[in-house]
């Protein structure tokens, strides 16, 4: 009975320095071979998805944006568009706060690097990776394509709960690591993408797996029949999942499917 498996990318495919274990590539080479089919569900919208590292691997398809984007070989299923005026309105209000930014959308990131503090790391990383495809948020309010946008370097904790109690009657607010949140549209997840893919391909959901490491991922975790968090993951990841494998480089991905009798 063939499955369908989600897959986070960062800390799940693949490390910070987007390494792939060697055992990650031969689990879905046997997946592909039972016939399994293997998703990528990301939270990175996807322009940001690279194809020549992942797409050989033997991934059907992409959900990306927490669910804002559908992809199946390669034909897109689904996209929701932050409309022009409502982005208008989120660009002002975070401008106007002080904060940091980027918004996301399925063909371009913007960004105004000097928003960031000064050498960030972030920012010069994402523009490496995108090229052309990254474009300043100024001069540019008139076209702005956005599924989802993040925030970061609000230091004041006051201006970082006015940023959370204007968002929160229309987005969900995702916390990441320090003050960096991750803000999607509300009705939207990794699950939702989940959801409208299964839909379109008649998959049983009790024929579905769900593997990641953070909270971008705990909707899908709590949602897919059965879930796995990396054994170096964060804690609520664990705390959400049905299996606890090994860490990301310690064969995680492998002796998870292992576990469960994909491969």
């Amino acid at each position: 009975m063939e499955k369908a498996l989600f897959f986070d990318i960062d800390g799940t495919i693949w490390d910070k320095g987007q390494r792939i274990p060697d055992s990650t590539r031969e689990a879905f080479r046997l997946m592909k071979e039972r016939g399994h089919r293997l998703f990528i569900c990301s939270g990175r919208t996807r322009v940001f998805i690279p194809d020549a590292p992942l797409m050989p691997l033997g991934f059907d398809g992409v959900l990306a944006g927490c669910g804002t984007f559908v992809e199946y070989c390669g034909q897109v299923k689904f996209y929701h568009r932050i409309g022009e005026e409502e982005i208008l309105r989120v660009n002002n209000f975070l401008r106007d706060l002080g904060a940091a930014y980027i918004l996301e959308g399925h063909r371009c990131i913007y960004a105004d690097a000097e928003r960031f503090p000064e050498g960030s790391l972030f920012v010069r990383e994402v523009a490496k990776a995108l090229g052309e495809n990254m474009a300043r948020v100024s001069g540019n309010e008139g076209s702005l394509e956005v599924s989802k946008f993040c925030a970061n370097y609000l230091e004041d904790m006051g201006r970082q709960k006015e940023l959370e109690q204007w968002l929160g009657k229309d987005y969900t607010v995702i916390h990441r690591d320090g003050n960096f949140v991750e803000v999607v549209p509300k009705g939207f997840s990794k699950a939702t993408g989940i959801q409208k893919i299964c839909g379109i391909l008649g998959i049983s959901h009790e024929d579905t797996y769900s593997f990641g490491d953070s909270t971008n991922d705990l909707d899908m975790l709590g949602y897919t029949a059965h879930s796995v968090a990396m054994g170096d993951g964060m804690q609520q990841a664990k705390d959400a999942a049905e299996y606890v494998t090994a860490p990301l480089q310690e064969d995680g991905i492998y002796k998870a499917c292992k576990h469960y009798g994909l491969i």
